[in-house]
């Protein structure tokens, strides 16, 4: 039997077959996403994440894209003239929200989110993605530093017990000097940079200061001053290392893996990491307790969250959302609960969460219920960079910690 089909129109058809399969293929929706790769969870854990969506969602690809926490802020500004080719998701800090809405960067998502589902997450969360009474995204990295500190090393000075104020952390660093056990008990990330921010707000926290005074923001009552005194005392009194004036959160997790620090400052991802054998060499012998206030049996924190937004220009606000909901979901928040801790409350009494990170969820459930949130302007990222220079200066011994923070204010006040 012949065929009814010329070879011309044979081409044809296939032609139009191809066509059509191309067509159902570039169906498939892109969305693109950016993250930071820095702290918290793994560039890897982000991908292994993703890949588990992207196969529960067959329709969706997404397109990941990390960079350093420095360059976070910048890019996502930048990504609005793209328009619809540039980002659909992204990763933000807790202090941008005011920022994003008033030039509405991000979808505001308040009515997706219910008084159940609102009640299930810490309120510490919530603040993060909040401003104006609204929500512009789900909370997803829940993080505070906490002080870790090297149990060998206080047990060979006869320490007993870690410290329980900053006035003991000084004083058994200065033990730990004199014995010689280590040259530089302390460890910062003082670079800077956002992290030097980070780590005077747990000092600040401490110390009972507060960055408002009569609804205008203050930096220079007497808690926010004995903070930075604080840390200039420290290297004065050569317990801090004077690296890190240099150092970001990697670097302290460095050095305080290699033996070469007693105590560190930093996130929760380093409790594991500080732990592994394979990169730390002071495995098993790794401490946490909530940073220590001033006051005896008070602890200290400042707010380190992020939190994950569809953004205003995005041309797929519905798969980003799916892709949101995902990744911050307890089952898999709870997978990946090693280097970033849940948003859910019930999270941190599931026995396959706390395995292997009883000390770290003991250090936790305290601390993260007294978060003080950094300073909160529209114009963060102006006013994080001034108290930057000015906080260096004083770690340069080129200000006093009271003129640093007059300026700060005087500033601050400008922009508010």
């Amino acid at each position: 039997m012949t065929s009814r089909f010329t070879p011309r129109f044979t081409g044809y058809l296939l032609t139009l077959l191809a066509v059509s399969a191309s067509g159902m293929a570039s169906a498939k929706t892109q969305i693109n996403a950016l993250f930071m790769s820095q702290a918290a969870y793994s560039e890897s854990d982000v991908r292994a994440m993703t890949s588990d969506f992207e196969k529960a969602h067959p329709d969706i690809t997404v397109n990941l894209e990390f960079v350093p926490y420095e360059a976070l802020h910048d890019k996502i500004v930048a990504a609005r003239g793209a328009g619809s080719n540039g980002y659909d998701v992204v990763l933000f800090d807790d202090m941008w929200p005011a920022e994003f809405s008033k030039f509405n960067m991000l979808k505001d998502i308040t009515s997706q989110i219910t008084p159940d589902e609102k009640a299930k997450v810490f309120d510490g969360a919530w603040s993060t993605v909040s401003w104006n009474n609204k929500q512009w995204g789900m909370p997803w990295i829940l993080d505070t530093k906490y002080l870790y500190y090297n149990k060998a090393m206080l047990a060979k000075a006869g320490i007993a017990n870690p410290p329980k104020t900053w006035e003991q952390v000084m004083e058994q660093s200065q033990i730990l000097k004199e014995k010689g056990i280590v040259k530089y008990p302390l460890v910062w990330s003082w670079s800077q940079a956002e992290a030097l921010v980070c780590d005077y707000t747990t000092l600040v926290s401490a110390f009972g200061g507060q960055f408002y005074k009569d609804g205008k923001l203050n930096f220079n009552d007497a808690g926010s001053v004995k903070a930075v005194d604080y840390m200039k005392t420290s290297l004065d009194k050569g317990v801090t290392n004077p690296n890190s004036r240099e150092y970001l959160e990697e670097d302290v997790r460095k050095v305080f893996s290699n033996g070469d620090a007693a105590f560190a400052l930093n996130w929760t991802y380093m409790y594991n990491m500080a732990n592994d054998p394979k990169q730390s060499k002071v495995a098993g012998d790794v401490g946490i307790v909530p940073a220590p206030s001033e006051k005896p049996g008070e602890v200290a924190a400042m707010n380190g969250s992020m939190g994950l937004g569809v953004t205003q220009t995005s041309s797929h606000p519905d798969e980003s959302w799916q892709y949101i909901r995902y990744l911050t979901s307890q089952p898999v928040q709870n997978k990946y609960a090693r280097l970033s801790l849940p948003i859910w409350k019930s999270s941190y009494d599931d026995p396959a969460v706390q395995k292997g990170q009883e000390p770290l969820i003991a250090a936790a459930k305290p601390a993260l219920n007294v978060m003080l949130m950094r300073p909160i302007t529209a114009d963060y990222s102006r006013l994080s960079n001034t108290l930057q220079q000015q906080l260096q200066q004083v770690l340069q011994g080129q200000q006093t910690p009271e003129s640093a923070m007059e300026a700060v204010t005087k500033s601050a006040q400008r922009l508010h």
